[in-house]
C-alpha cells in the first residue's frame, strides 16, 4: 500500500496484491481478452520468418514510423532566429503535441503558441483565428518575428498564409513591417525533416527574394552553413568551434542551440540567441552556403542556389572520419583558410581511440533506424569503427536516399551484408531483430519496446538499445553530446564501445557459470 511514510516509485507499487487483485479483475470482467496461452501462442507466432513475409506485405498500415510530422521541424526552425516566436496555424492540440514533444527531449520550456482552430474554423476558414492571434501575440510576447507554419486541418481546407497574414497587415491588427515568414507544412505528407527545410526557405525567401539587387556573391568574406533538423546542441557548438579555430567568419542559418539550453540562474529567457534578421538579409552576400543534412535540405539548396546563385559543394552530413575531412577540407578551399593544427590533432587522438577500441567493435552487428541524412552519417560511422550494420530502417528515406545508402554499404567489406528499408517503420524492424537478431539496435527512446519484446521471448534474443537520435525521452541530457565531427565520432565510439563492454560484464555475472569472464580488464 503507498502511505506518506513509505512512498514506492511506480511499479513496486503496482506489484502490491491490492493492485494485483484490481489488474487482474479489470482484465477478468472488463477486457475479454485472451488466455495466457493464447497470448504467448500469438507473441511467438508474431517473431516467426511466417509473420514477417506478413508483416513486410502492409500496404494501408504504419506502426509506429519513428517519424514527426512537418509542422514540428517547421518549428524547430523558427526557434533558430533571433527573438523569433513559433506559431501554429491549427488547433490546439497540435501545438500542445510540439510542445511536449521538444519539451521531453530537450527538458527546456518550449515557447510556441497556436490561434486554435477548433470545428468552426474547419468550415469557415481559419482567417478570424490569424487576424486575432498575430494581434494577440504581437502584444503579449515582445517578438521581433513570427514564424508562422500550417497544420493538417489548416492544410485540408486550403487556407492561405499568405493572403491571411496579408489582409491582417491592410486591417490594422499588425503592423504593416512587422515579419510574419511562413511555410505550408501539410503533417499527412512529408516528415519533420521537410517541415524544417520548408520553414527555411520560407525564411530565407521572406528576407531576400525581392531585395537581391546590390548583393554580390563573396563580398561579405563569409559562409552559410544551414544545419537542417538537428536537436543535439553539441552538434551546433563544434561546428561553431571548429569555424572560429580556422578563422572563418560564418552564419548559421537557424541557430536554437541557446535557447534550447538557458541557464538557471533566476532570468527567465523566453528568447535566447539565434540568427539575426540582419544576418539573414546578408547571406545572399556570403561566400557559399554549406548543407549540414544535404539529402533533406532540398528545396533550401534549390533556393539558395537559383535565387542566391551560391555553388552549394557536394558534401555528405559530417560525420566520422573521412566526412569529417571533407566537410573541412571544402570550407577551407572556399574561405583560403587552413584548417587549425587543434583540429588535426582532435583527429589523431580519434584515430587514437578507435585503434584502443577495434577488438571490440569488430565484426559486431547493429541495426539501426532514424532520419536519412542521420543514418548516413552513422552508418559511415559503422563502416568506419568495423561494425556490421545490418538492417537500416528510414521511414522518411526516399528512394535516393536507399540508392545512397545501398551505394555506402557497398564500398565496405563491413557493409555487404546490410540492407536499407525506406519507407518502413519499427514493427518491421522488430520482424528484423527477432529473424535475423542484431547485436544491438542504435535509434531513438521508441526502440525500448523493441528491446523489451526481444528479451520477453528469451534473454538470449535480446537486442540492447543504444539511445542516439531523436527524441531521446527516458534519459537525460544526451541532447548535448555531439554527434558531427570528430568531437561527436569520439562521442559515439564511447557510446558504442562501453554498450558492448557492459552487455559483456551483464553476460558473465552469473556466480561459477559465466564469471570466468567477468574481467576488470576491458
Amino acid at each position: 500500500m503507498q502511505t506518506v511514510e513509505k512512498i514506492k516509485p511506480c511499479y513496486p507499487l503496482f506489484r502490491d496484491d491490492d493492485y494485483k487483485a484490481t489488474l487482474t479483475n479489470k482484465k477478468a470482467q472488463f477486457e475479454e481478452g485472451h488466455s495466457k496461452d493464447k497470448v504467448w501462442e500469438i507473441f511467438n507466432w508474431t517473431t516467426t520468418q511466417e509473420y514477417q513475409e506478413l508483416n513486410f506485405k502492409r500496404e494501408a498500415l504504419t506502426v509506429n514510423p519513428a517519424k514527426a510530422c512537418q509542422p514540428l521541424g517547421s518549428a524547430l526552425c523558427g526557434l533558430g532566429f533571433k527573438k523569433s516566436l513559433v506559431y501554429i496555424h491549427g488547433s490546439q492540440g497540435c501545438v500542445a503535441y510540439f510542445r511536449t514533444y521538444f519539451n521531453r527531449h530537450f527538458k527546456e520550456p518550449i515557447a510556441f503558441i497556436a490561434d486554435s482552430m477548433t470545428e468552426d474554423a474547419a468550415v469557415f476558414g481559419g482567417q478570424k483565428n490569424v487576424h486575432e492571434g498575430l494581434a494577440n501575440a504581437t502584444k503579449l510576447y515582445g517578438a521581433e518575428m513570427i514564424a508562422m507554419s500550417t497544420t493538417c486541418i489548416a492544410e485540408v481546407i486550403g487556407d492561405d498564409l499568405n493572403a491571411f497574414i496579408n489582409n491582417a497587415k491592410n486591417e490594422g491588427h499588425l503592423d504593416k513591417d512587422f515579419p510574419v515568414p511562413f511555410a505550408h507544412t501539410p503533417s499527412f505528407v512529408g516528415s519533420h525533416v521537410t517541415g524544417w527545410d520548408n520553414m527555411e526557405e520560407g525564411i530565407l525567401r521572406y528576407f531576400t527574394l525581392n531585395t537581391m539587387e546590390g548583393k554580390v556573391v563573396g563580398s561579405n568574406g563569409k559562409i552559410n552553413i544551414v544545419p537542417g533538423f538537428e536537436t543535439y546542441l553539441g552538434n551546433y557548438r563544434v561546428i561553431k568551434r571548429y569555424m572560429k579555430e580556422m578563422g572563418v567568419d560564418y552564419t548559421m542559418l537557424s541557430d536554437p542551440e541557446e535557447v534550447l539550453d538557458t541557464p538557471a540562474d533566476g532570468e527567465f529567457r523566453m528568447y535566447a540567441g539565434g540568427t539575426t534578421m540582419d544576418e539573414v538579409k546578408d547571406a545572399p552576400n556570403a561566400i557559399t552556403t554549406f548543407l549540414v543534412q544535404p539529402l533533406t535540405c532540398e528545396k533550401t539548396k534549390k533556393f539558395v542556389e537559383n535565387t542566391w546563385n551560391h555553388e552549394v559543394p557536394k558534401t555528405n552530413i559530417p560525420m566520422g572520419v573521412e566526412w569529417t575531412d571533407e566537410f573541412l577540407m571544402k570550407v577551407s578551399e572556399a574561405t583560403g583558410k587552413p584548417i587549425a593544427d587543434s583540429i588535426k590533432l582532435e583527429r589523431g587522438r580519434l584515430i587514437d581511440m578507435m585503434t584502443d577500441s577495434h577488438a571490440w567493435l569488430h565484426g559486431k552487428k547493429m541495426a539501426l533506424y532514424g532520419d536519412p541524412d542521420f543514418l548516413m552519417g552513422m552508418v559511415k560511422l559503422l563502416l568506419e569503427f568495423g561494425i556490421e550494420p545490418t538492417h537500416i530502417v528510414c521511414n522518411n528515406g526516399s528512394k535516393k536516399w536507399a540508392k545512397a545508402m545501398e551505394k555506402l554499404l557497398a564500398s565496405s567489406p563491413y557493409g555487404v551484408n546490410g540492407k536499407a528499408y525506406p519507407g518502413a517503420d519499427l514493427w518491421h524492424l522488430r520482424s528484423l531483430c527477432f529473424t535475423d537478431k542484431p547485436d544491438f539496435l542504435i535509434g531513438n527512446s521508441y526502440g525500448k519496446y523493441i528491446q523489451r519484446d526481444t528479451v520477453h521471448k528469451g534473454k538470449e534474443f535480446e537486442v540492447p538499445l543504444i539511445r542516439i537520435g531523436f527524441p531521446i525521452f527516458d534519459r537525460h541530457h544526451l541532447h548535448r553530446m555531439t554527434t558531427l565531427g570528430y568531437e561527436g565520432a569520439m562521442y559515439v565510439l564511447t557510446t558504442l564501445t562501453n554498450a558492448v563492454l557492459e552487455r559483456l560484464d551483464d553476460q558473465t555475472r552469473e556466480m561459477g557459470v559465466t564469471d570466468y569472464n567477468h574481467d576488470l580488464v576491458r
